[in-house]
C-alpha cells in the first residue's frame, strides 16, 4: 500500500477554524480507506495562523504556504500538479466531509472509466441541500433562468442515484489526475468563479464525463457567502461567466446570456423594494455587473491590494 491512491487537496484562505474542522473530517475519512492517501494544504497567503495550525495537524502531510494571495484556479492547479495520488479530492477549507464521502466518490470514478470528475452532494450547515451540479451556461440555460425555471431545467443535482451531469461545484470534487493533466489543469485566467465550469467543459470536449454522486455528502459552510453582497464578489462572478462564454461561445451567445442573466436579477431588485430583509442595491449591482462585466473592482484586485498591504506591513 505504499503507492498513493488518493490525495486530499485543500485550499485555505484566512479561515483557520473552518480549516481545522475540515481536516478533522479528513482524518476520520482516512481511517476508513482501504488504500493509501495523503493530505496537502495550500495556505493562500493568510495571516491568521492557518499555516502553523495545518502543519501541527496530525492528518496533514504537506503544507504549501504562499507568500501572497492567489486565485482559486491557480491554487487548485498547483495542488493537482503536486499531488501523488491517482485521484485528487479538491476541497475548500469550508467543506466538511461526511463519513463515507471519499469512498463514494472514489467508487463512482472506478466504475466509470470515462469519467474525470465526481462531485459530492452539498449540504448547508443547517442541513438544507445546496445545488451543486448544473448544465453548462448557454443561451438556452440562461433563458430558463430568465423564465424562473432555473431549478427545474438547469440544476442537475437531483435524485438519489449517481448521474452524469455537465459540471459540479468544486467545493468537494474528485479529479482523475491523468485527465486533468491532459487538458492542462484549470485555467489561471479565471481568478475564481466559473473556473470549474471551464475545467469540466474542456474535459468534456476531450471525451471525459462528470458525475454527481449523492451518496457522497459534504457540509459546505460557505464562509464566503456573507460577502456575496460585496462589490468584488459580484464583479468577479460576472467576469468569470463572461470569460467562460468568451472561450466557448460566439459574440451573439455572449450578449444573449448577459441580457437573459441580468433579467431575473432585475426582477429580484424590484421585488426587494417591498420585501423585508432584501437589498435592491445588491441585486441591481448584479444587473450592472452582468451587463458590463469589465467594469468595477473584482476579487483579483482585492487580492492584489491585500498583498500590497501585507508587503508594507512586513518588517524590513
Amino acid at each position: 500500500m505504499s503507492e498513493i491512491e488518493l490525495s486530499y487537496c485543500v485550499v485555505n484562505t484566512s479561515q483557520r477554524e473552518l480549516l481545522l474542522r475540515g481536516l478533522d473530517a479528513i482524518a476520520r475519512e482516512r481511517e476508513t480507506l482501504p488504500f493509501s492517501s495523503e493530505v496537502l494544504v495550500l495556505e493562500n497567503g493568510s495571516r491568521d495562523g492557518s499555516a502553523e495550525a495545518a502543519r501541527a495537524h496530525a492528518a496533514v502531510d504537506e503544507v504549501i504556504a504562499l507568500g501572497e494571495r492567489r486565485g482559486k484556479s491557480a491554487n487548485d492547479s498547483e495542488l493537482l500538479r503536486r499531488a501523488r495520488g491517482r485521484f485528487a479530492l479538491l476541497l475548500n477549507e469550508d467543506s466538511e466531509l461526511r463519513p463515507g464521502a471519499t469512498l463514494a466518490l472514489h467508487g463512482a470514478l472506478l466504475k466509470r472509466a470515462d469519467a474525470a470528475l465526481a462531485g459530492a452532494r452539498l449540504l448547508r450547515p443547517e442541513g438544507r441541500e445546496q445545488a451543486s451540479a448544473w448544465r453548462f451556461p448557454t443561451p438556452l440555460s440562461a433563458l430558463a433562468g430568465a423564465l424562473l425555471l432555473h431549478r427545474r431545467l438547469v440544476v442537475q443535482s437531483t435524485g438519489e442515484r449517481t448521474r452524469e451531469v455537465d459540471w459540479c461545484q468544486s467545493a468537494a470534487l474528485l479529479v482523475r489526475r491523468e485527465a486533468a493533466a491532459a487538458v492542462g489543469y484549470l485555467d489561471g485566467d479565471f481568478f475564481v468563479y466559473s473556473d470549474e465550469v471551464d475545467f469540466a467543459r474542456r474535459l468534456r470536449d476531450a471525451g471525459w464525463r462528470s458525475l454527481w454522486v449523492p451518496e457522497a455528502v459534504a457540509v459546505h459552510h460557505e464562509q464566503l457567502s456573507t460577502d456575496l453582497i460585496g462589490e468584488p464578489r459580484i464583479v468577479e462572478l460576472a467576469r468569470g461567466r463572461e470569460l467562460y462564454m468568451r472561450k466557448h461561445h460566439g459574440l451573439a451567445a455572449r450578449l444573449a446570456v448577459r441580457l437573459l442573466t441580468a433579467w431575473p436579477y432585475a426582477l429580484r431588485a424590484l421585488a426587494a423594494l417591498v420585501l423585508p430583509g432584501h437589498s435592491p442595491q445588491r441585486y441591481w449591482r448584479h444587473v450592472t455587473a452582468t451587463l458590463r462585466p469589465r467594469r468595477g473592482e473584482g476579487l483579483r484586485e482585492a487580492a492584489a491590494r491585500y498583498n500590497r498591504d501585507a508587503c508594507s506591513e512586513a518588517p524590513p
